[in-house]
């Protein structure tokens, strides 16, 4: 069947479904692009759906539907279907279903409807998933997933859906519990079932020549299927996606190429894909599929605007290193207004004498000793930083605990470099902070040497639930935070930000009480949940958070990574280093029960370095028991 004039009857029926009901403006967007090609549209939402979103969707249409988060999309599409009946139904030329996975227009969907239109089809989708030799979900009666059109869009003309084949399919929909049941039981399934029957079936963008390169070229050659076949859409999964899966199937360019392009080269805001990642998505996600560490020279600059206001706020503690101290305080631009706090009278009279000449607007402020260099932050700064447009937070760091004394040293030396390494690096992260509006903080990497590592690996350690309880006191309660997930903050407690991402934080009215009194604690305080949380205040206000390095650390940092990588799989898999270990890896090699094998190793693991603790494998056997939960 196909359309001999652009005047098709179509219904549009829409799926919806966010955790907080929280309709953002990429939705928008996606039906601004989409509303104009249907006679009629229908909203389906799972779960629920706050004031201004169903305000949203009223003026769009009076046919809202609000029900029960069950059944996934193929249950939320069946009840709207089931609503109009298929009496009614019949009188539609074309029925569309489509749900917010996907994002868009990045090409105008007329040119999709005009070519579509012209085919002789009964039912068509804009892409496919290839086929699987295999039946990863257990549930496909032909032992492998076939080529089948994705669910998250659907068009399904007369020809089909007034057949009782197409009612009987639908009639007797199968419960769907969960992500594997919907694509096992459903979307692999449907496109194949029809064609069987002599239905004739087509993608809008043809995607055969990637057939072996990927399963989902929606998911891994993203960029390929905009740049070079006009693909109208995206998918807001490439920005969260699992990145084991990623590092399984390609080397991780997928989201950063499409992100890129979308900014660089097509009329797509890419705000609005920022706007809905902030609020749902877990910044280590983000952190990994998107890339967000940026490597910037320090030998060449880049020139400052000069209506920009730049602070540096650094607690001074330590006299014997004022000189290295003030050596990093002069990378900052000349002009610019310099914050140093000091714990006694003494030490001030001293600072002001060194720092005398300095061409600097100084400004040294006593603090009482207590809440270290947070307690310098947020009270010895706090409000005051609110008046610049980028501010650089540092402390002279010695960690005299560790033996040899050169190994805090290198933590602290790794914190200075990345955010103080000279004038011209200073320059490039100021430039970053003004080429990217939605960046709130760029900080070093946590430390990964020597004690610091394995540590470094789950560095939440006794401070998850105290970090979420301190976000949400600061009015922050819906970041998406995981404990199975990598915090993303400043570890060393120094980073540029930019104040108005620390809306919450800078300007609530702390207290010296509201921090523990010396001596401190290792882990588990007021500071180190303060610690972390400097890494997702600034999403709250939506804002992303960023690692920095200059291009010299980053040769040290590439190094250290691939030798502790390198070493730890040998650990691993060398039968003559670990056996155990390495009966575990075989058996994972071979397909034994994966997870728990995985948990055995975790195990293993903790055993051999007992600094991470028990929490570490409740967390790890907490993620494998919810892996795959979330479609």
């Amino acid at each position: 069947m196909r359309f001999v004039t652009d005047e098709v009857n179509r219904l549009g029926i829409f799926f919806f479904y966010d955790k907080d009901g929280v309709v953002d403006d990429y939705v928008d967007t996606l039906l601004d692009g989409l509303q104009p090609h249907f006679s009629e549209l229908t909203i389906v939402v799972n779960g629920k759906l706050n004031a201004k979103g169903r305000e949203k969707f009223l003026s769009r249409t009076n046919n809202l539907i609000v029900r029960e988060n069950k059944g996934l999309d193929a249950w939320a599409y069946k009840t709207a279907l089931d609503s109009y009946g298929w009496e009614k139904l019949a009188a539609f030329d074309e029925i569309v279903l489509f749900n917010a996975t996907i994002m868009g227009p990045v090409y105008p969907f007329s040119e999709m409807f005009s070519a579509m239109n012209q085919r002789d089809l009964d039912f068509w989708g804009i892409t496919k998933f290839h086929k699987v030799p295999t039946d990863p979900f257990g549930r496909s009666p032909y032992g492998y997933l076939p080529e089948h059109i994705q669910s998250h869009f659907h068009a399904y003309r007369k020809s089909l859906h007034t057949s009782q084949a197409f009612r009987d399919y639908w009639d007797n929909l199968p419960a769907i519990k969960d992500y594997f049941d919907s694509v096992g039981l459903h979307e692999s399934l449907f496109t194949k079932r029809f064609a069987d029957q002599g239905f004739k079936w087509d993608v809008y963008v043809n995607t055969d020549d990637l057939e072996g390169f990927s399963y989902g070229p929606i998911t891994y050659a993203a960029k390929k299927l905009i740049a070079e076949k006009r693909c109208p859409i995206f998918k807001r999964r490439s920005f969260f996606h699992d990145y084991q899966d990623v590092m399984t199937q390609a080397v991780g360019n997928a989201a950063l190429d499409l992100y890129e392009y979308l900014r660089d080269y097509t009329d797509y805001d890419t705000d609005l894909i920022w706007q809905n990642a902030l609020r749902t998505m877990n910044m280590a996600d983000l952190m990994k599929n998107l890339h967000l560490d940026y490597v910037l020279p320090q030998s060449v600059g880049t020139p400052i605007p000069n209506n920009k206001r730049i602070a540096l706020i650094i607690h001074v503690y330590y006299m014997d290193l004022l000189d290295k101290t003030i050596e990093y305080i002069t990378a900052m631009p000349e002009g610019c207004d310099i914050i140093i706090t000091v714990g006694s009278k003494h030490n001030m009279q001293l600072v002001k004498e060194r720092c005398a000449g300095l061409p600097y607007h100084i400004d040294v402020r006593l603090i009482e000793n207590r809440g270290r260099d947070v307690s310098a932050l947020l009270i010895g700064g706090g409000k005051d930083l609110m008046q610049y447009d980028y501010v650089c937070f540092a402390h002279d760091k010695k960690v005299t605990q560790l033996s040899p004394q050169s190994i805090g040293d290198g933590f602290a030396y790794k914190c200075f470099e990345n955010i103080l390494a000279s004038k011209e690096y200073v320059s490039n992260v100021i430039a970053l902070f003004e080429n990217n509006p939605r960046l709130g903080i760029a900080m070093p990497t946590p430390p990964n040497h020597a004690d610091y590592f394995p540590g470094y690996t789950f560095p939440w350690g006794p401070n998850y639930v105290g970090t979420k309880k301190i976000l949400s006191d600061l009015g922050f309660k819906d970041i998406p935070l995981d404990v199975t997930k990598e915090p993303v903050a400043p570890m060393g407690t120094m980073f540029w930000f930019r104040p108005e991402a620390f809306h919450g934080l800078l300007d609530r009215e702390w207290k010296y009480s509201d921090f523990p009194p010396e001596p401190n604690k290792v882990d588990g305080t007021m500071l180190h949940f303060i610690e972390r949380a400097y890494g997702y205040v600034p999403q709250g206000n939506g804002y992303y958070s960023a690692y920095i390095f200059s291009d010299r650390f980053a040769r040290i940092e590439i190094t250290n990574l691939s030798y502790e990588l390198r070493e730890m799989t040998k650990s691993i898999t060398d039968p003559w280093i670990r056996p155990t270990l390495y009966q575990t890896t075989q058996a994972v090699l071979e397909g034994k029960r994966f997870r728990n094998t995985l948990l055995r190793i975790i195990k293993n693991i903790v055993k051999r370095t007992p600094v991470i603790g028990p929490t570490l494998v409740k967390a790890h056997a907490h993620q494998l028991e919810l892996k795959g939960n979330d479609r």
